[in-house]
């Protein structure tokens, strides 16, 4: 009796749909009556036994007795193959990583070989290079006396690779020579699946290997030096999300929490993570939805914990390898993760977690560094990353290739040197109503600017605005020296100014801010009062009624750009309208803004160059474009708010039945994460036809939550935008995805 026939018992039985626990129960009763530690030292009589044992547990279960045929067996073993296509993990994980369109899963039947024949024997799993780091080495475990089960399901902790050199050397040679064979016909970095039998090697499987970002750049850089692809393949090789977890922040100072160090396992997928402890996947996708940040502490992780690994910033096993079931998910998704730390003990059952004499219960606070396999008590701070060496030279290659600008959306100073440090060519959005809420005294003059009533107090408050915003746009064009920097006009509904709380409570604050009386701030309120304020008295409408505020913030920008200009800093302001539909509104905002210029150039003495355009997030702006183009400069699409507009579906609760969309397949992406091309993107095709025949020189963009999202830049560059604009830790996200479509 071998281990291998008692794993495919097993196998056998948890294809019937009962749990996986319950063997594994069993398993270690008999290792703990027996007083051994691993599983190979159970004798064949114990393994008899133990089969015996899973068979009754099948009787119990299923309520007859285990079939002994073996092509029953294997008919039994393929239907499951087929049906696990169906079960909530594989839905699972097809959603979160937007596989779509597929009809099934294939069965492939083999005949096996056996890694488990004695000393001789062994299985092993290897990366050609370093998943996590890219290093030019083979990178993998191998156990003797074993079957690749015991490897990937994390079932035994491996040893590495050197085992198989020093007591198979002839196998390893060969072993080697394959690797190169393999790399050199793929031109990639393979993940290689082998066993040994009675000292023979058999390559049981490869496919390309999962990766970190931090992999799989520098094997996209090393790769080019050694003549094995050239800069086109190189730029296809690294995927969006892996810049995505290069961008991710790392420790502060790891030297500092030293002291804090509680445990030691395996560095399976590196990064930092902080986050309250949990201990089952289901917790996990629950704490995440809320909001925290959390940690997935398992004995070991299997395919059904795909959510909650998904949903944790980091994963902690106290079982398995570099190569096992955790490591290879969590590096895959860029998820940092400790695998095989031996010196932990998990207790489901209580919720802990024991470390020695440290228990740490669930929403506790722990940290991960995932490249060092340290596990470290408390919340450690981080820091954010920056573009350097290998990436460096790999983002020069995507900018070389790359058609379409990059841009970001940023709104302080800090926010525009972060974009520019990342890449980005200028601010295709800056929204200055952030700065509003910058401080209480910003707040508080905005207040009184909603509240006045003459146009005199109105103007009072203004007054108080404008050396604030003059101020941050002049810290916005020092830091974007040389680049375009478009700011749009206040935009948002007014109430969103006010103080939280219930009316009482709003009309006492407002009261003793303004100096108002109680009975005005009410009448005030009740006039600003609406039924639906993201389509009411917003955007462009703003402006229209009130001028004064065009006027104010039009000469915070130009004041500051002739100071900028004055210092030697190369500014190019673009002003943005929100919310047209129409080019008379259009038309209204620009004469306020050309007529402000005029003054301000004239004060200073001094004349700038500017754009003046607008923001196309309402569809009938879309459709009539070409109207638009007549005055606007530049068309920038709000994908945000004309997703919003073209489907009829609010932001603010969408949450209550997208869900249950993408669930039923009615939905396959959220169409506020992933461009409708269908649909929203028709109205972008067709208003960039119509603006650019009535205007050759349109400038066009995109500012919304799409110009971060690889398949969505991919779009714009195809429809022929200028440029994307996005958050400014998405800006090498969107470079590489342009480089891509290019490609």
């Amino acid at each position: 009796m071998s281990l291998t026939s008692l794993i495919s018992t097993a196998i056998q039985l948890k294809v019937m749909g009962i749990p996986h626990s319950s063997f594994e129960e069993k398993l270690e009763k008999m290792k703990e009556s027996k007083g051994v530690r691993l599983d190979t030292d159970l004798t064949a009589a114990d393994l008899k036994e133990l089969v015996e044992q899973y068979k009754k547990v099948y009787l119990e279960v299923k309520g007859e007795e285990f079939p002994s045929d073996p092509k029953k067996q294997l008919q039994l073993a393929m239907t499951a193959v087929f049906d696990s296509w169906d079960s909530p993990r594989a839905i699972k994980y097809r959603s979160i990583n937007q596989i779509t369109g597929l009809k099934g899963t294939a069965v492939n039947i083999q005949c096996m070989v056996f890694g488990n024949m004695g000393n001789t024997s062994g299985t092993g799993v290897l990366f050609t290079r370093n998943p996590s780091t890219g290093e030019k080495k083979l990178y993998g475990e191998f156990l003797i006396n074993a079957q690749g089960e015991d490897v990937v399901a994390g079932i035994r902790t491996p040893e590495d690779l050197d085992t198989m050199k020093n007591c198979m050397p002839q196998a390893y040679d060969e072993l080697v020579e394959n690797c190169e064979i393999l790399e050199r016909h793929y031109k990639d970095m393979m993940d290689i699946e082998f066993t040994v039998q009675e000292n023979r090697l058999w390559m049981l499987q490869c496919r390309s290997g999962k990766r970190t970002g931090k992999g799989a750049v520098k094997i996209a850089v090393d790769m080019v030096s050694e003549g094995l692809v050239d800069i086109c393949s190189a730029i296809k090789m690294v995927e969006p999300q892996h810049l995505d977890q290069l961008l991710h922040p790392q420790f502060e100072n790891p030297s500092a929490y030293k002291d804090k160090v509680v445990a030691t396992g395996l560095p399976a997928s590196p990064g930092a993570a902080v986050g309250q402890v949990v201990f089952s996947a289901d917790d996990a996708e629950e704490w995440h939805a809320q909001g925290k940040s959390v940690i997935l502490v398992r004995t070991e992780t299997s395919p059904e914990d795909v959510g909650g690994m998904h949903a944790a910033a980091g994963i902690l096993t106290a079982r398995g390898g570099m190569t096992s079931h955790a490591a290879v998910v969590a590096r895959g998704w860029g998820r940092c993760c400790v695998s095989g730390c031996s010196d932990i003990h998990v207790n489901d059952a209580e919720k802990v977690v024991v470390i020695g004499d440290v228990v740490i219960s669930e929403g506790e606070w722990i940290s991960l560094n995932g490249s060092t396999g340290e596990v470290v008590l408390g919340k450690q701070p981080l820091s954010p990353p920056a573009l350097s060496g290998d990436l460096e030279t790999f983002m020069s290659w995507a900018d070389e290739i790359r058609r379409i600008k990059v841009m970001a959306n940023a709104d302080t100073p800090e926010d525009a040197l972060r974009a520019r440090n990342n890449g980005a060519q200028g601010i295709g959005l800056c929204r200055t109503e952030h700065m509003f809420f910058a401080s209480d005294e910003r707040l508080k003059a905005v207040r009184r600017m909603i509240m006045a009533v003459t146009t005199e107090q109105r103007k009072a408050a203004l007054d108080l605005l404008l050396p604030y915003q003059r101020s941050d746009f002049e810290g916005i064009f020092r830091a974007m020296d040389g680049f375009p920097v478009t700011i749009r006009l206040l935009d948002p509904p007014l109430h969103e100014f006010l103080p939280e709380g219930d009316l009482e409570q709003i009309v006492s604050e407002l009261t003793t801010e303004t100096g108002m009386m109680e009975d005005e701030v009410l009448s005030r309120i009740e006039k600003l009062s609406e039924v639906n304020p993201m389509l009411g008295f917003r955007g462009c409408r703003l402006g229209i009624s009130y001028p004064e505020l065009t006027e104010m913030q039009a000469r915070a920008i130009f004041q500051a750009a002739v100071s900028m200009s004055n210092q030697g800093v190369t500014v190019l302001p673009e002003i943005m309208v929100p919310l047209v539909g129409t080019p008379q509104e259009l038309g209204h905002q620009m004469t306020l803004i050309r007529n402000v210029a005029k003054k301000v150039f004239s004060e200073m003495d001094v004349t700038l160059s500017y754009k003046v355009g607008t923001m196309i997030e309402i569809p009938r702006a879309a459709l009539v474009a070409d109207e638009i183009a007549k005055q606007a400069e530049f068309f920038s699409f709000g994908t945000n708010d004309l997703t919003q507009m073209t489907f009829g579906y609010s932001r603010d609760d969408v949450g209550k039945f997208l869900p249950i969309y993408l669930s039923k397949g009615i939905l396959q992406s959220d169409p506020f994460e992933v461009l409708d091309q269908k649909g929203v993107g028709q109205l972008i095709k067709i208003a960039t036809e119509r603006g650019r025949a009535a205007r050759p020189s349109l400038k066009v963009g995109i500012c919304g939550e799409h110009g971060g999202e690889p398949s969505s830049v991919a779009f714009f560059a195809e429809a022929g935008l200028d440029y994307v604009s996005c958050s400014p830790f998405r800006v090498p996200i969107a470079r590489l995805a342009a480089a891509q479509v290019a490609v």
